[in-house]
């Protein structure tokens, strides 16, 4: 059987909480596992926009700001009951936002912002702490934050 190829986009987001000046990153709990907002690409959609539909279906955030000059795709396989092996990629952007409140769909169980540390304890993937690595790092760089 073929392997089945499939695009996702997502967003890192981030916020600045008070006088805090390190951010924090909100993660979905999807119930097995905590991961970012992310779904997938429509016909006649770009992964910007995709990405910016799928953070407010998943959250209810729309006043999201996206970085420039960031992105962050990872691959990995995984099996589907009517397609079999799926070869999966998700480009992932870093985005802020001053919501305080995150409304989860019903794909999630819920949904938080969290200091870098506590996001990596929570994270259980390795491609996703590495995007959330390389995150931080290009704020950082950037002094964004």
């Amino acid at each position: 059987m073929p392997v089945s190829a499939e695009r996702s986009a997502g967003v890192i987001v981030f916020r600045l909480h008070g006088r805090a000046k390190e951010p924090q990153f909100l993660l979905l709990d999807y119930g097995k596992y905590w991961e970012y907002p992310k779904g997938h690409v429509e016909k006649g959609e770009d992964d910007r926009a995709a990405a910016v539909r799928e953070l407010a279906e998943e959250t209810g955030i729309d006043d999201i700001e996206l970085v420039e000059d960031f992105e962050h795709e990872i691959t990995y396989f995984f099996r589907d009951k009517r397609k079999g092996l799926v070869r999966k990629t998700v480009v992932f952007f870093l985005g802020q936002t001053k919501a305080k409140d995150v409304k989860v769909s019903h794909e999630h169980v819920g949904g938080e912002f969290l200091p870098y540390d506590k996001a990596m304890e929570r994270l259980d993937f390795k491609n996703s702490k590495a995007a959330l690595t390389a995150a931080k790092a290009f704020l950082e760089r950037s002094a964004a934050v």
